[in-house]
């Protein structure tokens, strides 16, 4: 079979689908490739890692897992900021995640940064280190055990000891989670390093709490929800204005300067069910919890209303002054990823996805067109327009549906369970409908009972004019769900490829939770195996979107599968975060679970280079590896690609602070390039020190940024 690089496959050049991207063993080639590119030994054997099979047997037969991020030789690692650095009139918060560069000038930029969640072990451990401050976590833990692990706490009087300690400590989580703007300065050694600016600030999950006027806005239908006087639910007193911002994970650029920020996990602090009108149960259904293994329910000791969480929130990072904007028309799911199209003469169009076990793909189509891509007005077409999302078709077509009150109800089946006699499980909105949230349809039967009550999206959800459609973008992936969407596989990140305009989209894996799981037809390992835990990258094509018309063709195929070299897979698992170099080649990260021994085989979470060039022997590079128990997020460059910013969120996650000797053996079979099995012994620290290095001392997550040693581009020069 003829070599191809992955981008050919995304998009340079037509291949069919059995073509995609293969190892060595695949195409059926064993020669020792050269390695081309930098890179790193992982903890498996590779097609590209420049080694014999005799030498992958030596080099792999007995390793050790190193607490630090490695990157190649001649290379080197910078921390600009970490956890509890002062930002602004606030600190760095925890768990960083998303980074966006912004050029101010030459040697000068901003960073925008998501900080996503609170990993309870490491936050509790470093706390007062980071912030200088201690917090009565012992006897708050105490107190809800007697509680029985959690409480309502408004329900609570005023001024007990577990309504004080638990507002406490709630408030100083949600002030470690949001969004920031960082400056960093660019030296004359060609190091960046974090330099205070007026521009610098902190949003965070209960800004606007104290003052007003720091409150987000909302923009679209679902603000005419927030406004409702008379509702079926929760009513938090605040119309169309918002408290704060928090599970910011993914996000992405506008090409006119703004950065979309993407609320995930939302469900573990607040309410996620919504009502048919849109509103939001009590609070009190998603009490506080606390204990050294689990933070959630953040929300409920300050009234958080749960559908105003869950959106993509916009912010100019250039300008302070300037509100965040919650932008509904793009839908509340468990938003991550987002890729912006802004081409002159076509509707703008907004790509983003839900990262669930059953997650969707969406497409926001404006209802107006683009004049010009850099016009900073730009940000009003995102408050009119439509929201559509995918329906794929194992044969590779598909198609987009119209999240709107006259789209008929048709809950999804697959295709594998028409012809196999599967039981794949939806979740839609519960037919009883004074109830919130949804329930799970397991057989046709059961969608054919749904269907005659209900014949469209209209008859589910409340309401005329914006505040039905209001209430169905709240409602957005039960909605989606209702009408056939196709279930994904925990989709990540979406990037589009500058070259051939395409989507890339990476599904981290394929699994299952009550509510639902991947389309067995589509999300398949490389030998059909479902489900496949490693996840994949797809390519997804659309034609250019119609402003008056909704809907419309798509085609899309897989072209890189997660797993062993062994196995079909590449040597990643779980990919994540993408970023796109000028030059087309696809830096990838991933983010595989600690908690799952499925994956261990893997190591460490890393960063992936996937190159354009049709010269590469190489098909997955692996660029470096992050410290333990850590992942690796936002990877973006500076302006002339000397740099690469890489996020490292949660170090030491399942272990905390490593103390000297803390060890753990692991064994595994691997397999040579010339299919022969062999045993690998490996050793593996046990929580995490990183960035000190020091034993003993508290990890952080914290901002890298990566170069050359000698400065100069990131990638030999071809």
């Amino acid at each position: 079979m003829k070599r191809r690089s992955l981008l050919e496959c995304l998009g340079l050049t037509a291949v069919s689908a059995a073509a995609g991207v293969f190892s060595d063993r695949q195409a059926g080639a064993k020669a020792t490739p050269v390695p081309a590119w930098p890179s790193i030994t992982g903890p498996i054997p590779l097609p590209g890692d420049g080694l014999s099979a005799a030498q992958q047997r030596q080099t792999y037969r007995r390793i050790g897992l190193l607490d630090r991020l490695e990157v190649p030789k001649g290379y080197r690692v910078d921390v600009v900021l970490s956890w509890g650095d002062r930002l602004g009139a606030g600190v760095m918060g925890f768990n960083n995640d998303y980074l966006a560069f912004t050029p101010l000038a030459a040697d000068r930029a901003l960073l925008t940064i998501n900080f996503e969640y609170i990993s309870a072990l490491t936050w509790c451990e470093g706390y007062s280190e980071a912030h200088g401050r201690s917090l009565p976590f012992a006897a708050l833990e105490a107190l809800l055990q007697q509680a029985g692990g959690g409480a309502d706490i408004p329900a609570l009087p005023a001024g007990t000891p577990l309504r004080v300690m638990a507002e406490q400590i709630a408030r100083a989580a949600l002030e470690d989670l949001g969004i920031g703007v960082a400056g960093i300065k660019r030296g004359a050694d060609g190091r960046w390093r974090h330099e205070s600016t007026p521009l610098e600030r902190r949003i965070h999950g209960l800004s606007g709490w104290n003052d007003p006027s720091q409150r987000l806005r909302s923009s679209g239908p679902a603000a005419a929800v927030f406004r409702q006087r008379r509702r079926l639910g929760y009513d938090d007193g605040l119309g169309d204005r918002i408290i704060g911002t928090f599970a910011n994970c993914a996000g992405g650029q506008t090409p006119w300067g703004t950065v979309l920020s993407a609320e995930e996990n939302v469900q573990s602090q607040v309410v996620e069910a919504v009502y048919a009108d849109g509103s939001s149960p009590l609070p009190s259904q998603r009490p506080f919890e606390f204990s050294r293994k689990r933070l959630a329910g953040l929300g409920n000791p300050f009234g958080l209303a749960g559908n105003k969480y869950g959106w993509m929130v916009e912010i100019d990072p250039q300008d302070p002054s300037k509100p965040a904007v919650k932008h509904t028309w793009l839908g509340r799911f468990r938003h991550e990823a987002v890729a912006v199209r802004a081409r002159s003469g076509e509707p703008l169009v907004v790509y983003s996805a839900c990262d669930r076990h059953s997650g969707h793909l969406y497409r926001f189509v404006s209802r107006e067109v683009v004049a010009d891509p850099r016009d900073p007005a730009n940000s009003r077409l995102l408050e009119e327009g439509r929201l559509e999302v995918a329906q794929l078709q194992p044969d590779g077509s598909g198609q987009w549906l119209l999240l709107a009150p006259q789209t008929p109800i048709a809950p999804f089946l697959s295709v594998h369970d028409v012809n196999l006699g599967g039981t794949t499980t939806v979740e839609v909105p519960h037919s009883d409908r004074s109830r919130a949230g949804g329930e799970i349809l397991r057989s046709p039967a059961e969608r054919e009972r749904y269907g005659r009550l209900y014949s469209t999206l209209g008859d589910l959800y409340l309401g005329e004019g914006n505040e039905q459609q209001g209430a169905i973008l709240i409602d957005a992936h039960l909605a989606a769900n209702a009408i056939g969407a196709t279930p994904t596989a925990r989709p990540e990140d979406t990037d589009i490829d500058p070259t051939s305009g395409d989507l890339l989209i990476t599904f981290t894996m394929g699994g299952s939770e009550e509510t639902g799981s991947p389309d067995p037809a589509i999300f398949q390992g490389p030998k059909g195996e479902t489900p496949w835990p490693f996840g994949w990258v797809m390519r997804l094509s659309d034609e250019p979107a119609d402003a008056a018309q909704p809907g419309g063709p798509l085609r899309w195929r897989m072209v890189a599968t997660g797993g062993t070299p062994w196995e079909g897979g590449l040597g990643f698992a779980n990919p994540d975060n993408l970023a796109i170099d000028q030059r087309g080649n696809v830096w990838m990260v991933t983010d595989r679970s600690f908690g799952s021994s499925q994956s261990d085989i893997f190591g460490k979470n890393a960063c992936w280079i996937l190159p354009r060039s049709p010269s590469s022997e190489q098909q997955a590079v692996l660029f470096a590896n992050g410290p333990i128990e850590s992942e690796l997020c936002g990877p973006c460059f500076d302006a002339k690609e000397h740099t690469l910013f890489l996020a490292v969120q949660h170090p030491g996650e399942q272990h905390g602070c490593h103390q000297r000797e803390q060890m753990e053996m692991q064994a595994f079979t691997l397999e040579d390039r010339s299919g022969e099995r062999f045993d690998q012994l490996r050793s593996v620290p046990l929580g995490s020190n990183w960035p000190s290095g020091v034993p003993g001392r508290h990890p952080r997550p914290a901002i890298v940024a990566v170069s050359r040693n000698q400065g100069g581009p990131l990638l030999p020069q071809s």
